[in-house]
C-alpha cells in the first residue's frame, strides 16, 4: 500500500502532485471510497453534521471533492455485520482510500474489527490518503495528549504501526488554532522513535518504505528520543 500522510487534506498543489504521482494516473480517472468513521469517535467531531460534510466533499479539508471518476462509502462500523465478498473485492478494485480524521483510536478499533486492517498488506497498488487522525492510525502509537476514546482493551495509545515514526497534526503558530511547536515537544517527549510534526500544508509519502516530506507550508523531524 502506499501512504500520502495530510494533516488537514489535499491543501495544495504540491501535495495534489504527490497523489497524482502514487496514483499513477490522473485523479479524474481514479476511483475512491472515503472512510468517515473516525469522526463518529471523536467528542468534537460526530456523528452529524461533519461526517455529511466530508462524506458530501463540503469540508474544508479537499479530499472527496477533487474530481474522481467515481466516489463510494465505506463505513467500518457496517463492515463486520455483511459478508466480506461484499466489500473486500471493492476496496481491492479501488485506487484510493480516503479516511477522514476524528479518533485514531475509534478509527485503528474498527479497523481491526472489520478486518480493513488485515487487507491492507494485499493492496500493494492502493493509495491511502490520511487526514489527521486517518494518518495518525498508521503510526505505532498517538500519544496520550491525542487519545479520546477508550478502546475496549483499556487505554494504550498504540496504533496499526505499519510506518516507524508518530505524527503530530495541525502545527499552527503560537495563539492560533492547532498545536503549538512547545505543545508538539512535549507530545514528542512521551514517545519512543522518530517524528513528524506537520502543519496542513504538508503530507508525509511513504512508499516501499521510502519517507518523503512533501509541503507548501512548515514541519519538522523529531529523531529517536521519548520515552515509552
Amino acid at each position: 500500500m502506499k501512504l500520502l500522510l495530510t494533516s488537514a487534506g489535499v491543501k495544495n498543489a504540491t501535495i495534489r502532485e504527490a497523489l497524482v504521482g502514487l496514483l499513477g494516473k490522473p485523479i479524474e480517472e481514479s476511483t475512491a471510497l472515503c472512510i468517515p468513521t473516525a469522526q463518529y469517535g471523536h467528542p468534537m467531531v460526530g456523528p452529524g453534521v461533519m461526517p455529511w460534510q466530508f462524506i458530501s466533499g463540503t469540508s474544508d479539508n479537499p479530499m472527496v471533492d477533487l474530481g474522481w471518476k467515481s466516489m463510494g462509502v465505506l463505513e467500518l462500523t457496517a463492515l463486520p455485520s455483511i459478508d466480506e465478498e461484499r466489500w473486500v473485492p471493492l476496496v481491492r478494485q479501488t485506487d484510493a482510500l480516503l479516511v477522514a480524521g476524528g479518533d485514531a483510536l475509534y478509527l485503528c478499533h474498527w479497523m481491526r474489527e472489520s478486518g480493513l486492517a488485515d487487507l491492507l498488506p494485499s493492496l500493494e497498488r492502493t493509495v491511502w490518503v490520511g487526514l489527521s487522525a486517518g494518518s495518525m492510525v498508521m503510526t505505532p502509537r498517538i500519544g496520550q495528549d491525542f487519545v479520546q476514546w477508550t478502546p475496549p482493551a483499556g487505554s494504550d495509545d498504540a496504533t496499526l504501526g505499519l510506518v516507524d515514526f508518530a505524527i503530530c497534526p495541525h502545527l499552527a503558530p503560537d495563539g492560533m488554532p492547532g498545536n503549538s511547536m512547545a505543545e508538539a515537544q512535549e507530545w514528542a517527549a512521551s514517545i519512543p522513535g522518530p517524528k513528524y510534526v506537520i502543519d496542513d500544508e504538508t503530507a508525509i509519502e511513504v512508499v516501499d518504505g521510502t519517507v518523503r516530506v512533501v509541503s507548501e507550508g512548515q514541519w519538522t523531524h523529531l529523531p529517536g528520543g521519548g520515552t515509552a
